[in-house]
């Protein structure tokens, strides 16, 4: 095989492979991901003389309540999960309701078809709703709130226990006053806020819960933050070729095909 062969047979093995991968990485680093929330700290190091900065972003502790069926649960215990969550009381007469059914239609928005009640995705998230009056939202009375909105158990928990811990959680592990329109007093968290929490359980937004407009932005990042890669585990380019399998069998299709033009081409001017 001549240079010329040997430089077009280059060309045709590794030129769909880089244009692939250049497309690929300018289409991942070209999405609009949810940003972080909640900073703890900025570390600083050297490493050879060259200074780098990380960003140390707070993760959110778990937390262990009641739900609407009476089982004791932690908010992470179903590992990868999404959460969106809020906060409400059942007698509340004003935003609340409106909340509840703005969480119903986004539950029923991961509905993968037929059957509302047995195909709800319930691997993809977590629906939360904290009661800020645990006092008088009992376990019954979370139980019959939930089913007058139709909510389905497997991924809409509506939790209750000790009120110091739920007011300590939205206060300090997700800072709801800090994000919230309405003003909120250390002795009634009342915002209409939704919460995202990611599944390394970072703060990744705050949604306006009466507003379709940022319920459906919510929707668009639960869609995101699916699809966001493990920063433990990232993929290198050997594995991005390797992993081409449908690439190569076009590429060896085309190798094929030059092999028996040039082999065709030699017997004819032979």
């Amino acid at each position: 095989m001549n240079r010329k062969a040997l430089l077009g047979l280059s060309v045709a093995l590794l030129l769909p492979v880089l244009c692939y991968i250049v497309l690929k990485y300018a289409s991942d680093n070209a999405v609009d991901m949810p940003r972080k929330y909640l900073l703890d700290t900025v570390v600083t190091t050297i490493n050879k003389g060259k200074e780098t900065t990380d960003s140390i972003w707070h993760k959110t502790v778990d937390i262990r309540l009641v739900n609407q069926l009476g089982d004791s649960v932690n908010l992470f215990e179903k590992k990868g999960k999404i959460i969106v969550a809020n906060f409400f009381f059942t007698s509340c007469g004003s935003i609340c309701p409106r909340l509840t059914q703005n969480m119903h239609k986004l539950q029923h928005s991961f509905i993968l078809g037929g059957n509302v009640r047995n195909k709800i995705d319930t691997s993809i998230v977590q629906f939360v709703s904290f009661t800020v009056d645990p006092a008088r939202d009992s376990v019954a009375v979370l139980k019959n709130y939930a089913d007058k909105f139709g909510v389905n158990h497997d991924n809409w928990w509506m939790l209750t226990g000790s009120r110091d811990s739920i007011y300590k959680f939205a206060f300090e592990e997700l800072k709801v006053d800090k994000f919230s329109e309405e003003p909120i007093s250390p002795d009634f968290v009342h915002t209409s806020r939704f919460v995202l929490i990611d599944k390394q359980h970072v703060v990744r937004g705050f949604y306006k819960g009466l507003d379709s407009n940022s319920i459906s932005k919510l929707a668009r990042d639960i869609g995101l933050l699916m699809l966001e890669k493990d920063k433990k585990q990232k993929s290198t380019v050997f594995m991005e070729i390797v992993n081409l399998t449908w690439l190569w069998l076009i590429i060896v299709a085309a190798v094929l095909f030059f092999m028996v033009y040039m082999n065709a081409r030699r017997k004819i001017n032979g």
